[in-house]
């Protein structure tokens, strides 16, 4: 039999290979800001190259206005910052770029250059002000990893691509960031989304046009996908507005580097800042509300915001921050706006602390559009159960200018725990794109909006049901699907029921007959040892 030949990796994979056998024994954690800090050098420093390289060709051009008769006029140009930032790309000051620092790797010096060159990009670029690493002088960080890393990312292959699409850079950097954290487990999942997660969220959401909104963004794959979904539609970048708000220092910068990355103008705030207690957007009504906050967040600090206006229908418990999350959302959310969140499945039916009387009066104002419970180990380090809240205001109305049916006192709930997504790596399931256009597709059909298949909705048994409030209301506003959907259902075999109970019970006694003679056999066995060793 001819040996299975092996699978070509992709450029990214190439990628990962090589800067993680550089790492040695540094913290992944720690490589991780080294590694997607030099990614962003990289993309920033090619970005200038070209517009460099497109002001060289004018500037010899006779034809163009850009056209200069000697060498000094030429540089002028070269060197003129506006003639980059007018563009929308970044000014890298001479001798802090990518080939200075290509150049200069295998010098011993080669960390303290490269913080310089990360101080003297943040000062010429006051949007990445704060947002770069600059942390390469450290003594673990040897010069031979360093100049490996440079070496890596100045492979001819990955330059080829670029070549043809600059955005070859934002997809390394973000497979980068997935293998991170897969990597990192349970703190990895903290700032990342699995990518068919958040494009389950981006197909059903269809934020097409509008302000865009995520109150716990991460590193900011949300905006990145929602992005990816406009311009598969036509679209462009500014289409959506992107608004977000991060906890947590680094992964702030991480995405306002992914961002960057995508030529995505976002607003996340002038630093990071917790949504509970140092909202950055307080006046933000947007039209797509998008999230995965921290699951069952108990360390909120719920106690001081007692009184809060943003608590419309209840004061979310202090040891809980679920309904925190939906609040907040809502209260960010305008009047035509949808919103979805990922919440931990004890949001759907817990009694708590108040839980159960939020829960209810939610429905009873008629926000709740859909509840999805989603298949297990979708996510990292987390093996907690997971569903999707999808809400609005206008449940009656036309939400984002879309002539929808109406369905008010009605909720949608889908179970997608059953025979949806596959098995990624050994510990993590992800969806393919037929997963996703199932349950979006549910979604959409019920809504009256566009589908792939373009076919009406139906109740599926097993799979979604529309639910009207009243029966919601005699399950005591419990809102997990399974209750709801029912039990799919089985082809008919044809065969009679009292013919199939007839077969199983001689099945069952034919068990029993064989498991008698085992046990005589067992004994007698058993005895013959006794006397032979007597």
């Amino acid at each position: 039999m001819p040996p299975k030949m092996k699978q070509k990796q992709s450029l990214e994979e190439t990628l990962w290979e090589a800067a993680t056998a550089l790492r040695s024994s540094m913290d992944a954690a720690d490589y991780k800001h080294v590694v997607l800090g030099l990614i962003f050098l990289k993309y920033v420093s090619d970005t200038f190259m070209v517009r460099h390289d497109e002001l060289a060709r004018l500037v010899n051009d006779e034809s163009s206005d850009y056209f200069m008769p000697n060498e000094a006029a030429k540089l002028s140009v070269l060197e003129d910052r506006d003639e980059y930032t007018a563009e929308g790309v970044f000014w890298i000051p001479e001798g802090h770029r990518w080939d200075d620092l290509r150049k200069a790797g295998k010098q011993s010096d080669i960390g303290g250059r490269i913080d310089t060159a990360m101080d003297a990009i943040e000062r010429e670029n006051p949007s990445l002000k704060g947002v770069l690493p600059k942390s390469f002088s450290r003594q673990e960080l040897t010069p031979q990893m360093l100049g490996g890393l440079i070496d890596v990312f100045s492979r001819s292959d990955l330059a080829a691509e670029e070549h043809k699409d600059l955005d070859v850079l934002g997809r390394v950097y973000e497979y980068f960031l997935g293998r991170f954290a897969g990597g990192e487990g349970k703190r990895g999942g903290q700032y990342y989304t699995p990518r068919s997660v958040v494009q389950l969220l981006v197909e059903m959401l269809q934020p097409y046009h509008g302000r865009v909104y995520d109150p716990a963004c991460g590193s900011g794959g949300m905006f990145v996908q929602a992005d990816k979904f406009v311009r598969a539609h036509g679209g462009t970048h500014a289409d959506i507005s992107v608004y977000g708000q991060e906890s947590v220092p680094t992964t702030w910068r991480l995405a306002k580097m992914n961002l960057a990355l995508r030529g995505i103008e976002a607003n996340l705030g002038p630093e990071w800042g917790d949504s509970f207690h140092a909202d950055k957007h307080p006046d933000l009504r947007a039209d797509f509300v998008i999230a995965n906050p921290p699951f069952n967040q108990d360390d909120w600090g719920g106690q001081r915001l007692a009184n809060d206006s943003r608590w419309k229908y209840g004061m979310p418990p202090t040891g809980n921050a679920n309904f925190g999350w939906i609040q907040h959302m809502l209260y960010h959310l305008s009047p035509t706006g949808t919103m979805v969140t990922v919440l931990a499945n004890g949001s759907l039916s817990s009694q708590q602390s108040g839980e159960g009387e939020i829960r209810k009066n939610l429905v009873e104002a008629e926000l709740v559009e859909c509840i999805v419970a989603l298949p297990p180990q979708l996510f990292f380090g987390t093996q907690i159960p997971v569903c999707l809240w999808f809400m609005t205001k206008n449940k009656a109305g036309i939400p984002n200018g879309a002539k929808t049916r109406k369905r008010v006192g009605e909720t949608l709930f889908i179970d997608a725990r059953k025979n949806l997504g596959y098995m990624e790596t050994r510990t993590v399931r992800a969806f393919n794109d037929d997963d996703i256009n199932t349950i979006a597709d549910a979604y959409h059909a019920w809504r009256g909006t566009e589908t792939s298949d373009g076919m009406p909705y139906e109740d599926v048994a097993g799979f979604c049901r529309s639910v009207p409030t009243s029966e919601i209301a005699e399950h005591d506003y419990i809102l997990t699907p399974g209750r709801y959907v029912g039990a799919e259902e089985v082809e008919d075999d044809g065969v009679p029921l009292d013919e199939k109970i007839a077969r199983l019970s001689a099945a069952i006694r034919d068990g029993f007959a064989a498991r008698s003679g085992l046990e005589e056999r067992m004994r007698v066995a058993l005895e013959a040892l006794v006397v032979a060793d007597d």
